[in-house]
């Protein structure tokens, strides 16, 4: 089966400023200032094929969201090769891509907008979208007073409107409520059951478990493991409990 994801010799590094005591601070206002370099992805090479729903484990800082990131074109590598075949839509960073003075309806259309669905398109599943973040009370009051679920909801909502071809899930769904998580679960089987592409990252190995044919381990950047659910997500719980 054809690959719709796949990373070749992807590396991926940040510029990060150092935390300066007052006098190395004032000593550096005579010379240039300098960035420690941080490598948040070394040498990383996978393929994901066509319908299958991979599960990205490690702690934090390890690295997992950089590859989302790195996949939605959020950003660039650093050195390595990435391709990706099919319409993304990428749930990566709570409320990314909305306006907080705009209202809920005003960002239906500028986050469905940035996810490339035109006016007319939008206009047809509003509705939808609507009813299915249940925030009909308060699609017209502005995002800034939404909570943190809320935001869920219509961030979830917009993403999976859009009816991609892979679908990225970052640690989210641990917002909100317990019934909205289910309503969330159920439409990520039902695009499974579409043979859609998904990525999840998840701090829960049940939810891994659930959803996911294959997982990757990723450690201090580096992949360490990607393959069998079962085998991998045992071996992080190994992992963390020795440590």
């Amino acid at each position: 089966m054809e690959s719709v994801i796949e990373f070749k010799s992807i590396s991926k590094k940040y510029k990060r400023g150092r935390r300066l005591f007052l006098k190395q601070a004032l000593l550096d206002l005579f010379r240039p200032n300098k960035q420690e370099d941080f490598w948040a992805l070394k040498d990383i090479s996978f393929k994901i094929r066509k319908s299958e729903t991979v599960g990205i484990i490690g702690d934090n800082g390890s690295g997992k969201s950089t590859i989302l990131k790195l996949i939605a074109g959020v950003v660039a590598p650093t050195s390595g090769w990435i391709s990706v075949n099919g319409k993304v839509s990428p749930l990566i960073e709570l409320g990314a891509g909305f306006h907080p003075e705009l209202t809920g309806r005003e960002n239906i259309y500028l986050n469905g907008t940035i996810l490339g669905l035109t006016e007319r398109e939008i206009d047809k599943k509003f509705d939808e979208i609507v009813a299915f973040s249940e925030l009909e009370n308060f699609i017209d009051t502005p995002v800034k007073h939404y909570s943190s679920g809320m935001y869920m909801r219509l961030g979830f909502s917009i993403a999976i409107s859009v009816d991609p071809d892979i679908l990225l899930i970052d640690e989210i769904l641990a917002v909100g409520d317990i019934s909205f998580q289910k309503k969330c679960f159920e439409k990520i089987k039902e695009f499974k059951r579409k043979e859609k592409t998904i990525v999840i990252i998840s701090h829960s190995m049940e939810v891994i478990r659930m959803f996911c044919e294959k997982a990757m381990l990723i450690r201090n950047g580096r992949c360490i493991g990607f393959g069998d659910t079962k085998k991998l997500v045992g071996s992080y719980i190994k992992y963390q409990d020795n440590s």
